[in-house]
């Protein structure tokens, strides 16, 4: 049976879903169809999503091929490195204990909170009147 050479999953944060594919190469991002730095202009959250590859010292032994949905530009990063975390522990499973300790397979599970009925948000009330 040959060897898988490609690797996926699926990451989220709070409404956004990423999916990453590993690919064996050089290092290279493609994110809907764009370049990192182009999709992602924030040098910090670029730095971000590099966080799982450079703690296994994955940088450039794997292409990224990624598909975000959802949400705003940091909810897409936290997911797209929840996804790239899980594809390199689907690629090689002894570096969950790595990402593990270091909360990168841990989902971000913060979500806005819904606006109840009878008042004007998710907290705020109306303004109270004794009289």
């Amino acid at each position: 049976m040959a060897e898988k050479t490609e690797f996926s999953a699926t990451g989220r944060r709070k409404t956004a879903v990423a999916r990453a594919r590993l690919v064996p190469g050089t290092g290279k991002w493609s994110v809907n169809r764009r370049s990192l730095e182009d999709y992602i202009p924030s040098e910090a959250l670029r730095n971000y999503l590099e966080q799982p590859l450079r703690l296994t010292n994955t940088l450039e032994k794997y292409d990224i091929i990624a598909t975000c949905k959802g949400g705003g530009i940091a909810g897409q990063a936290g997911a797209l490195r929840h996804a790239v975390a899980r594809a390199l522990v689907v690629a090689d499973p002894s570096l969950r204990e790595v990402l593990k300790n270091s909360g990168c397979l841990t989902r971000d599970a913060r979500m806005k909170e819904r606006k109840k009925p009878g008042q004007p948000g998710a907290r705020k009330r109306f303004q109270f009147s004794k009289r």
